[in-house]
């Protein structure tokens, strides 16, 4: 066994996995796995640049996960950073704060490296179930950006295009500096046309019709997927490997577009660093599962995180 570390600093969120893993057996037992919302994507779409605000978030987030490392006694750590960051002018500064608090510089890296990892997080552990057909489509819907990703065994292709749940909020729903409560007609038929044209341009690369088994990572799924079963709270364990079929997604991603902002705060598995950007993440879901004509998607809460361990591992 080999203990690891793994951050993923996303858009939206950064989060810590620190786990002892087996690379023979492919066994990764997690002894700490949290997540904290930052935003750090705060009005990149529109300025290009990290808020200080936003940096100020993360750098306290990761004076916590620093603690919680040297605690564990971590061998291993890896800090990767997606979205966000490849878009800001600044983000040098956010590398030299990530580097000061826990030594180790974060890796800006690729849409095809995030889809790379977030492929295996997600399908290691489902080699050998008999009742889901390959090829699977694996897609990670986060704040900044969606990867999707072709493969069986491994990766036969892979695209990153740039539509997430906090950059579709803040380029259609947010009208002087406010999230429209709720959105308008036009507001969401100008976002859903902004997807199909993402999946067009991931349509390019990756052969979406070939997919067999859509499988569905990142919190955006995974709060569908707890609203979709009714949780009275979060429960990863249910959540993991739940399968949701398209029409209740569309009926979540319809009343979730028609809500004000305390109802989708009502619900109460929503975690609240998610209830403005909601929306949108399931619509995302929903038009990849109407153009792919997926029946159901297998929810995974395992992911990029774990397929960053497993690179250090």
């Amino acid at each position: 066994m080999t203990r690891v570390a793994a951050v993923d600093c996303g858009t939206n969120s950064i989060r810590l996995l620190v786990a002892d893993a087996d690379p023979a057996t492919g066994e990764l037992v997690d002894l700490d796995r949290r997540m904290t919302i930052v935003r750090l994507g705060q009005g990149v779409d529109r300025t290009g640049r990290l808020a200080p605000e936003a940096l100020e978030r993360t750098f306290a987030a990761c004076r916590e996960y620093a603690a919680v490392i040297k605690e564990h006694g971590a061998e291993r750590v890896r800090f990767v950073a997606t979205s966000a960051s490849r878009d800001a002018e600044n983000r040098e500064e956010f590398v030299r704060g990530v580097l000061d608090i826990l030594g180790v510089e974060p890796e800006v890296i690729s849409g095809d490296q995030e889809a790379e990892f977030s492929f295996t997080g997600a399908t290691k552990e489902l080699t050998g179930s008999d009742d889901l057909a390959k090829p699977y489509l694996v897609v990670d819907i986060g704040g900044g950006s969606t990867e999707f990703v072709v493969g069986d065994d491994r990766v036969r292709a892979a695209r990153s295009v740039d539509v997430g749940c906090v950059r579709m909020t803040e380029r259609h729903l947010v009208v002087d500096g406010k999230v429209t409560d709720p959105p308008t007609g036009a507001q969401i038929a100008a976002m859903r046309a902004d997807i199909e044209a993402a999946l067009d341009l991931a349509g390019e690369t990756v052969p979406l019709a070939e997919a067999r088994t859509l499988v569905g990572l990142a919190g955006s799924v995974t709060t569908v997927a707890a609203i979709a079963l009714g949780l009275d709270e979060y429960d990863s364990a249910r959540i993991h490997h739940s399968r949701i079929g398209r029409d209740r997604v569309k009926g979540i991603s319809d009343a979730l577009l028609k809500a004000t902002h305390a109802q989708r705060a009502a619900h109460p598995a929503m975690h609240p660093g998610r209830v403005d950007v909601i929306a949108a993440g399931a619509l995302v879901l929903l038009s990849i599962m109407e153009r792919i004509g997926a029946e159901e998607v297998v929810v995974s809460e395992h992911d990029i995180l774990d397929g960053i361990a497993w690179s250090v591992a």
